[in-house]
């Protein structure tokens, strides 16, 4: 049971990866991995809306926010895994690149691909984010400084 909770959590950290990054950073560090197993789609690539829900004050009641494009696939390896994805936007190609790596992820001995293509999209992401908390931290406001100046 926590092997299979593990297997899924490490799925879902790889999966959120190859959503997040462009057709082009996976095509840039594609070439450093072993080829890529044949595949056949099973799904798409193909493009669609979803409904998105937000929450009053983040907990509180739940509310259609709108629509947004989100692009889907699904595929069959040689190997016999059947990766899945869908990306925000309308990049079909980017889904049948993450179909495919996920695919491809499932197979144990594969490690090349975790290695040579999520570890560094992993890093380039969370570089990303820290330098959008560093500017945003840039612009805080210290109400608590305001609050002791009116003393």
């Amino acid at each position: 049971m926590a092997d299979e909770q593990d297997d899924r959590t490490e799925r879902q950290r790889w999966m959120a990866v190859l959503a997040r990054a462009s057709a082009a950073e996976i095509d840039g560090l594609l070439p450093q991995c072993a080829p890529m197993p044949d595949y056949t789609v099973l799904r798409g690539p193909e493009a669609g809306l979803v409904m998105t829900r937000g929450r009053t004050g983040g907990g509180g009641a739940p509310f259609h926010v709108g629509e947004m494009t989100v692009a889907r696939c699904s595929v069959r390896t040689q190997t016999g895994h059947t990766g899945h994805a869908y990306v925000a936007g309308r990049d079909l190609r980017q889904a049948e690149l993450a179909a495919l790596l996920d695919g491809v992820l499932q197979d144990p001995a594969r490690q090349d691909v975790r290695d040579a293509v999520v570890a560094p999209l992993a890093a380039r992401q969370e570089s990303r984010r820290a330098e959008v908390a560093a500017k945003a931290g840039a612009t805080r406001v210290q109400f608590f400084t305001m609050a002791t100046m009116r003393g």
